[in-house]
C-alpha cells in the first residue's frame, strides 16, 4: 500500500464496492495510503476456490500499513446489504465522503444468448446497485457539504454505435454513466460531485484472466485506473462533476502524464484500445469455452 498522504483526503471516509480483489482492492489500498478511512464492501468474506482475496484480506493489508478500515460483507444486489454498508460506515466512522461504485458483473454475448437471469445480473450489479447505494449515501454527504462519487462506466458516444454482441452489459454500464451526467446536474453547486470513469484498454484483473478477455499483452495494470481515481478526487467538486472520463485523458490533463508504457503488463507491448472487434473476439472466445464445458 502506498502511503503518500493527500491533505484533501486525510480522514475522509470512503466506501469501495468490489474491494476484495482486483481494481477495487487497489483503489481501497491507495485511498487508505492517502489518509482516508476505508470501508471494504464486497461479497467475498471467505476464501474462494478460484478467485483470490476476501474483504478481510484487504482490511488486514490496510491496517498492517497503518491505515484505518473495516469490512462489510455486501452483495450489492441486496438492498439490505447496501443499507447495512451505510449503517456500518456511519457506526464506525461517523460520516461518508467518497463512494467508489466499483463492483461489476460482465456478460458479453448477443441478445439471443442472454437470458433474463443474465440481464438481471448485469443490470442489478452495474446500474441498480450504484443508483441505490448512492441514494443511501447522499444524505450523509449533504450533511457535510462534501462528497465525490465515481461510477465505472464508458462515455455514451464511445459506445452508442458499438454495442453489438454486448447489449445487456453495455446498457447496464451506460446506465451508470447516465447517472453520473444526471447527478452532476442535480447536485451542481452542492459540493458533491459525481463522475464516471472507464479505461482506454483492458485492465489486468481476475475477471480479465478468468473470462479470457484478451491476453497479458493486451492489458494494463490496475494502477492506471487507481491513479486516475486519485486525481479525480483531488479536483474541485463544484466544477469537476457530471463527466464521463477516460483514464488516459485524466492522467494527461491533470497528472501531466503522456507516456503510459509503464502501465503495460507486458513491458514493451502496446495494449490496444477497447473496440468492437476486440469485444466480438472476446465474446467468441467465451462462447467457445462455454460449449467446451457442456
Amino acid at each position: 500500500m502506498q502511503t503518500v498522504k493527500i491533505a484533501e483526503l486525510e480522514n475522509k471516509v470512503a466506501i469501495v464496492t468490489g474491494a476484495s480483489r482486483g481494481i477495487g482492492k487497489a483503489i481501497a489500498l491507495r485511498l487508505a495510503g492517502a489518509g482516508a478511512r476505508v470501508v471494504v464492501a464486497s461479497k467475498t468474506a471467505e476464501p474462494h476456490a478460484r478467485l483470490p482475496g476476501t474483504i478481510h484480506d484487504t482490511v488486514r493489508e490496510i491496517r498492517e500499513a497503518g491505515g484505518e478500515a473495516c469490512a462489510v460483507q455486501c452483495d450489492v444486489r441486496r438492498h439490505e446489504d447496501l443499507q447495512r454498508t451505510v449503517d456500518t460506515t456511519i457506526a464506525n466512522f461517523g460520516r461518508i465522503d467518497i463512494l467508489i461504485n466499483n463492483a461489476g458483473a460482465i456478460w458479453i454475448q448477443p441478445l439471443a444468448d442472454t437470458d433474463e437471469s443474465r440481464l438481471n445480473l448485469v443490470l442489478d450489479v452495474n446500474f441498480k446497485a450504484p443508483f441505490l447505494l448512492t441514494r443511501l449515501c447522499l444524505p450523509h454527504m449533504a450533511a457535510n457539504g462534501w462528497g465525490h462519487i465515481i461510477n465505472m462506466g464508458p462515455p455514451l458516444l464511445q459506445q452508442a454505435t458499438n454495442s453489438s454482441g454486448m447489449i445487456a452489459y453495455l446498457t447496464s454500464k451506460l446506465g451508470a454513466t447516465l447517472m453520473a451526467h444526471g447527478l452532476g446536474d442535480e447536485l451542481k453547486g452542492s459540493g458533491i460531485a459525481c463522475n464516471s470513469l472507464w479505461p482506454r484498454t483492458l485492465i489486468e484483473s481476475s475477471v480479465t484472466a478468468a473470462f479470457g478477455l484478451g491476453q497479458p499483452k493486451d492489458w494494463r495494470r490496475s494502477d492506471i485506473l487507481v491513479d486516475a481515481v486519485m486525481l479525480i478526487l483531488q479536483q474541485d467538486r463544484i466544477t469537476f462533476t457530471g463527466q464521463a472520463l477516460i483514464d488516459e485523458d485524466v492522467l494527461t490533463q491533470y497528472g501531466g502524464i503522456g507516456d503510459f508504457s509503464s502501465y503495460s503488463v507486458v513491458q514493451g507491448s502496446q495494449p490496444a484500445t477497447m473496440n468492437l472487434a476486440l469485444f466480438k473476439e472476446m465474446a467468441a472466445q467465451a462462447k467457445r469455452r462455454v460449449r467446451a464445458r457442456t
